[in-house]
């Protein structure tokens, strides 16, 4: 096993066959992950004829000058939120010109608020064919490598079922 739990390499085994498959390029743009889901997919040889890049969007001026975020979106929803997610997700499909992207804002702890508690994690994939799903997890308090990791899983999830259709 490398560096990612086994579960999580074979989902991203599975993505990036999926990919390959449909000849589609990916990219992800991360905020509460800081790169494990690029980090995942790289884990697995070969992935460099899918995988395109890795947007870390961290803070909002990253968020909004990497990958066209709105500043209005920022200041009105917060970036923990789903207009942000979506935004993320067609931002880096637009700005890498990739086939798919998959998007994460969250808060992985200690710390966030009762309208946004620590473990509260918007997702999106966005593909060439128009297709925008979101997700909003709220996985707990678990502290911020179980918030990570459950992310990395459910992003490599969404995209898997994106590819599936």
């Amino acid at each position: 096993m490398g560096i990612f739990s086994t579960e999580i390499e074979t989902l991203a085994t599975e993505v990036l066959e999926k990919c390959r498959g449909r000849k589609w390029q990916l990219a992800t743009a991360e905020s509460c992950t800081g790169g494990l889901i690029a980090g995942a997919l790289t884990e697995i040889a070969g992935s460099s004829d899918v995988f395109d890049r890795g947007f870390i969007t961290y803070s909002n001026v990253a968020k909004n000058r990497s990958i066209g975020v709105a500043t209005e979106s920022l200041r009105s929803f917060g970036a923990v939120s789903e207009e942000v997610a979506k935004e993320m997700a067609l931002g880096a499909l637009n700005t890498a010109s990739v086939d798919i992207t998959v998007a994460v804002t969250g808060i992985a702890g200690p710390g966030g608020t009762a309208s946004k508690p620590a473990g509260r994690v918007h997702l999106a994939v966005a593909t060439k064919d128009g297709i925008v799903e979101h997700r909003k997890m709220d996985y707990g308090d678990l502290g911020r490598s179980k918030v990570r990791q459950a992310t990395v899983k459910t992003a490599l999830e969404m995209l898997l079922a994106a590819l599936s259709r």
